[in-house]
């Protein structure tokens, strides 16, 4: 049985260089070696006085802390401090010796409200830690892949108010107008007048914790209020941008921010999933020049009715023609820019197929058609084309991996952040971190 330690060894007296206790393959010395932190002074310089005022802390070292917190996905900047006490890696990260004092946790959050809130600091670290990626030479920004997921917000889901607001129109109104005009015009039809009748509201759930959030119900996930983080990545799986959006607003809704974040890329192709598969969508991202890659989208017919694609569109005479060989002839352009086509009620009263195709009291079957239709179509023939599918299955590889480490390694599964703007900075320092990691790795080897 070996010799117990002597319990003195606790209070000796060792010379010790805090370098040599950080091992050589640990990762913040990976990121310490191949990332250039000099730009963060440069970034918060307009934020400080040099000349009033005690001494501020170092602002390298400030905005460390909460690297290390998003890096390793601890769950609060209160738990971070404690580690970094004893945790000498992270005392070599910060520049702090094994006798220096470690800044209390409140600090940082002071420093946000007081110097980086209404700023965009946050992201403009994580596009600094972006570039570095591009010098690297490691980033192809060729084919792009979008989506969103959701944050589980820090609000009780009992603590709401019901609130109706007026419906916000949609980013492409007015573009969409000015088609339906023309569309008209070209079938002999007048101008729409300008809507008089009062614009359409909506009752929504007011998180009385956090009003920026957004009560969000997707199939069997438990309701909770949340938000939606939409990410845009390339084929490597950097990520490019960000956007955050209340969990309540659908992905085809949020898409404009993105895109217009990412598009200057001038990416071949952006693969996305079936919640973006949208005639508007489809239509802009084709004008630009990139070719949206969607999945299959199950059509939404209530079971023992013929599907949309039984009745087949004539191009050349404009109109359809159903299961039973009738004609669907064209009728008008509604405001939401569908064309509208209507079949005879004296031939489909009397058609032996009528309980498949509609039960109006009428007897008349009603077949709508956006206007931009045509590059849904064209989208169907990008999904066929083995080329552009091969990027499509490339997303469980990319984005999807993307958001399960963030929410498993990184903590982004949830938030204890309320607002927008610090949903903002969580998420941009997390992916910021999350690029550092990959760009070390990478480099190490």
């Amino acid at each position: 049985m070996g010799k117990p330690k002597n319990e003195d060894v606790r209070n000796q007296v060792q010379f010790v260089c805090l370098d040599e206790l950080v091992p050589q393959d640990h990762l913040l010395r990976k990121i310490d070696a191949v990332i250039d932190f000099n730009f963060l002074r440069q970034l918060v310089r307009p934020l400080y006085a040099d000349d009033t005022g005690r001494p501020s802390l170092d602002p390298v070292m400030l905005l460390k802390l909460p690297m290390i917190q998003y890096l390793y996905g601890k769950r609060s900047m209160r738990q971070t401090i404690k580690e970094i006490q004893v945790n000498v890696a992270y005392r070599w990260f910060l520049g702090l010796d094994l006798t220096d004092n470690v800044p209390h946790f409140t600090t940082f959050g002071k420093n946000f409200e007081r110097r980086f809130k209404g700023t965009d600091l946050f992201q403009q670290i994580f596009e600094q830690i972006l570039n570095q990626c591009f010098e690297a030479g490691l980033v192809d920004p060729s084919v792009l892949f979008i989506d969103g997921t959701h944050i589980k917000a820090a609000a009780n889901n009992k603590k709401y108010r019901k609130q109706t607001i007026n419906k916000v129109a949609t980013y492409y109104h007015d573009d969409l107008e000015k088609e339906i005009t023309t569309d008209r015009l070209h079938h002999g039809k007048k101008e729409l007048t300008p809507g008089k009748e009062a614009p359409k509201q909506v009752e929504q759930k007011i998180s009385q914790n956090d009003p920026d959030s957004g009560w969000f119900h997707k199939g069997e996930h438990k309701q909770v209020f949340a938000y939606s983080v939409q990410t845009a990545c390339e084929k490597h799986g950097w990520i490019l941008d960000y956007t955050i959006n209340a969990g309540n607003q659908h992905d085809s809704q949020a898409f404009e921010a993105i895109y217009r974040k990412v598009k200057h890329y001038d990416p071949l192709a952006i693969a996305m999933d079936s919640g973006y598969k949208t005639p508007a969508i489809a239509h802009e991202v084709l004008q630009d020049g990139t070719k949206p890659i969607f999945p299959y989208k199950r059509p939404m017919t209530k079971p023992g009715f013929f599907k949309k694609h039984a009745y087949v569109y004539d191009e050349h005479y404009d109109c359809y023609i159903c299961p039973n060989d009738q004609i669907l002839s064209y009728s008008t352009t509604n405001r939401e820019g569908y064309r509208e086509y209507k079949s005879s009620p004296k031939v489909c009263r009397t058609c032996a197929m009528i309980q498949q195709c509609t039960l109006s009291k009428n007897h008349q079957k009603v077949i709508t058609r956006h206007i931009w239709q045509d590059a849904l179509d064209e989208c169907e023939d990008i999904r066929h084309t083995l080329k552009w599918r091969a990027w499509y299955d490339l997303r469980k590889e990319t984005i999807e991996r993307i958001f399960g480490t963030a929410k498993e390694d990184h903590g982004l599964r949830y938030t204890n952040m309320r607002g927008r703007e610090k949903m903002a900075m969580k998420v941009g320092l997390t992916f910021a971190c999350m690029n550092m990691k990959k760009l070390a790795k990478l480099r190490a080897k």
